[in-house]
């Protein structure tokens, strides 16, 4: 649809500028006496060359060889036959145009044998003629190229609208990802210490009221900061510049970590070497989400068994984590497997390593960090 209201502006462009052109052709042979037949004939042939000007459109090369033939007769289908060759060269090899204005240049020095320009020698009508002719190749060959420039412009412009898109959604979705996995390890390990005290409660109904009372009270707080810890992450998804309400947990926040492990039954040894303090923000942000879901995944997997921590390394070098606990026959929970896989993912995306199994009856999990100097 686009093409087709082009292709009709161009034409009525061009028969309105070879009609202008006509009827100042025929004005000017008017004002220098030409009467009678010869008039009549220049009227007509003219019309006719204009009509024949939308043709261009369908039958290109055909229309403008018989516009070329008309300028042999009358100087009033010059105009058409120039729009003609400018069509030409526009829109067809150049050979092509050029052999079309070899027949106008044909026809008017024809013309110029028999019905010559008054005060005008033949032979400076001879260079005019083949001037105005080379003009008119070279103007439509321009006017091509620089339709073909926009063109190609305006392609790359949109192909890179469409790259741009591509890329904001390829940009959206792993922010999407990098979400879930914040969710997930944020969840998985409040929701563990959950399950771990609410089993104390299911299965010692008979321990004190103190007792209830504590363990209610640390399953109350868990809650709470499930909660907060999930708001924070939500936040990430707001399309503000607002910061959550308290700062990303980093390295700085092990022994809270290690405290709330020990507080459900779990014990854990820390070996570290680490000024947590000079960790770069990410890669802190990083180890402490590999050392929450190593012990999540304890509490899960080997629920009172001794967990074992090891932190070290050293600016320019590489972070080192390792985790280590003895293999239990516990049935693993829900989403079993699935918290390491989505860790592995994104201890590779900050360009680290990580590697988990079992070996001699012990589960270990190794981690290694980038720590630029």
């Amino acid at each position: 649809m686009h093409g087709e209201l082009l292709c009709e502006r161009g034409r009525t462009a061009l028969t309105i500028a070879a009609s202008a052109g006509f009827a100042a052709t025929a004005a000017g042979e008017i004002v220098s006496g030409v009467r009678g037949a010869p008039l009549v004939a220049d009227l007509v042939v003219g019309v006719l060359g204009c009509a024949l000007v939308p043709l261009l459109f369908r039958w290109p090369v055909s229309s403008a060889v018989v516009l070329m033939v008309l300028t042999a007769f009358v100087p009033t289908a010059t105009p058409p036959a120039s729009v003609g060759v400018v069509q030409i060269a526009r829109r067809g090899p150049l050979a092509v145009a050029v052999g079309v204005a070899a027949a106008g240049v044909a026809g008017h020095l024809v013309r110029g044998l028999w019905r010559p320009t008054p005060g005008l020698p033949y032979e400076w009508w001879v260079v005019l003629v083949v001037l105005g002719h080379a003009a008119l190749v070279g103007g439509g060959a321009l006017a091509e190229a620089r339709r073909q420039l926009i063109l190609s412009l305006t392609e790359r412009a949109r192909r890179a609208e469409a790259e741009q898109g591509r890329r904001i959604a390829e940009a959206r979705a792993a922010e999407r990802t990098r979400i879930a996995r914040e969710m997930h390890d944020v969840l998985a390990h409040r929701l563990s210490l959950l399950a771990t005290y609410a089993g104390a409660l299911e299965y010692r109904p008979d321990s004190s009221p103190e007792r209830i009372a504590q363990a209610a009270g640390v399953i109350r707080a868990t809650v709470h900061q499930a909660l907060n810890e999930l708001r924070d992450v939500i936040a990430l998804l707001r399309d503000t510049d607002e910061d959550p309400d308290g700062p990303l947990p980093t390295l700085a926040g092990l022994s809270e970590l290690v405290e709330e492990s020990r507080a459900v039954g779990t014990p854990v040894e820390v070996r570290d070497t680490l000024d947590a303090a000079a960790v770069p923000g990410a890669t802190g942000r990083t180890a402490y989400r590999v050392l929450q879901e190593a012990l999540t995944n304890a509490r899960k997997h080997a629920p009172g068994s001794p967990v074992r921590v090891e932190l070290g390394g050293a600016p320019g070098a590489r972070l080192r984590i390792v985790v280590s606990n003895p293999v239990s026959g516990a049935a693993p929970g829900p989403g079993g497997g699935v918290g390491l896989v989505g860790l592995t993912e994104r201890v590779r995306l900050a360009g680290g390593r990580l590697d988990h199994g079992a070996v001699a009856g012990e589960f270990r999990l190794a981690a290694e960090l980038p720590w630029p100097a």
